[in-house]
C-alpha cells in the first residue's frame, strides 16, 4: 500500500514536470514568433526607408542632370551671343572704316617750315601703312589669336596715338583682354577709350564692356555706375538700350 502511494506520487511529479516543460516550450515558441514578427517588421521598414532614399537620390540625380543641361545651354547661348556681338562689332568696324576719308600725305613746303614739316612727316604715320597695321591686328582678333591681337593693338595705339583708328584699336585691345578673361587689363584698356577718346562712337560700348567685367569681378556697384553712365551719356545708342535692360534686372 505504501509502495503504491509512493508510485502515484512519483507519477504525479513526473506529469507536473512534463506539463511545465510543455508550457516552457510554448512560451519559447511564442517569444521566438514575436521576435520574428518584430524583426520582419523592422526589415520591411528598413527596406521602405532604403527605397525612399533611393527614390530621393534618383530624383536629385535627375534634377542635377536637368540643371546641368540648363547651365550648358545658357553657357552656349551666352558664348553664341558674345560671338554674334563680336561679329557685329567687327562688321560695323569694317563698314565704318570704308566710309572714313583717307588721310593725305604731307604737303611739301619750302624753307624752314618745309623742313619742320618733313621732319614731322618722317615721324608721322603713313596712312597706307597705318591701315595695314590696323587690319593685321584686327585679323589676329578675327582668328581668335587674342594674345597676339592684344599685342598688335597695343603697338598700334602707341605708334599711332592720334590716328582716327586709335579709338577703335584701343576698344579692340580691351576686347582682346576680355577674350583672355583678364578683366583687370580689359577695364584698364576700355577706360582709355572712355577718357582719351570719350567722343568716339566706341566709348559707349567700352562703358558697357567695363560693366560686364566689373560684374564678373564681383563689383556690382561699379557695374551699375557704368551702366548708368552709358544711359546718361549715350541715351540713343544701342549700348544704352542694352544697359537699360540690364539695369531693370538689378
Amino acid at each position: 500500500m505504501r509502495q503504491a502511494r509512493i508510485a502515484l506520487l512519483i507519477a504525479a511529479l513526473g506529469a507536473s514536470q512534463a506539463q511545465a516543460g510543455l508550457f516552457d516550450d510554448d512560451e519559447a515558441r511564442r517569444q521566438i514568433n514575436d521576435h520574428r514578427i518584430k524583426t520582419e517588421a523592422r526589415i520591411d521598414q528598413l527596406g521602405k526607408s532604403q527605397l525612399d532614399l533611393a527614390n530621393q537620390l534618383q530624383r536629385q540625380s535627375e534634377e542635377i542632370a536637368r540643371l546641368r543641361g540648363q547651365v550648358e545651354t545658357l553657357t552656349y547661348e551666352l558664348e553664341t551671343a558674345k560671338k554674334r556681338q563680336q561679329d557685329f562689332y567687327l562688321d560695323l568696324d569694317t563698314r565704318l572704316r570704308k566710309l572714313e576719308p583717307q588721310g593725305s600725305g604731307p604737303v611739301a613746303v619750302d624753307g624752314e617750315k618745309g623742313a619742320n614739316s618733313r621732319a614731322t612727316a618722317a615721324a608721322a604715320a603713313d596712312p597706307a601703312r597705318e591701315g595695314k597695321d590696323y587690319e593685321a591686328a584686327l585679323n589676329q582678333f578675327k582668328a581668335a589669336k587674342y594674345k597676339e591681337a592684344a599685342w598688335a593693338f597695343s603697338a598700334f595705339v602707341q605708334k599711332y596715338p592720334d590716328s582716327s583708328l586709335a579709338p577703335n584699336a584701343q576698344f579692340w585691345l580691351g576686347n582682346a583682354w576680355v577674350a583672355q578673361r583678364n578683366c583687370a587689363k580689359a577695364i584698364e584698356a576700355h577706360s582709355v577709350v572712355t577718357t582719351r577718346y570719350a567722343d568716339s562712337p566706341k566709348a559707349a560700348d567700352s562703358w558697357l564692356a567695363m560693366a560686364n567685367c566689373q560684374q564678373e569681378m564681383g563689383n556690382p556697384t561699379a557695374a551699375r555706375r557704368s551702366l548708368e553712365t552709358v544711359v546718361a551719356k549715350f541715351p540713343n545708342s544701342q549700348a544704352a538700350d542694352t544697359a537699360r535692360e540690364r539695369l531693370k534686372k538689378k
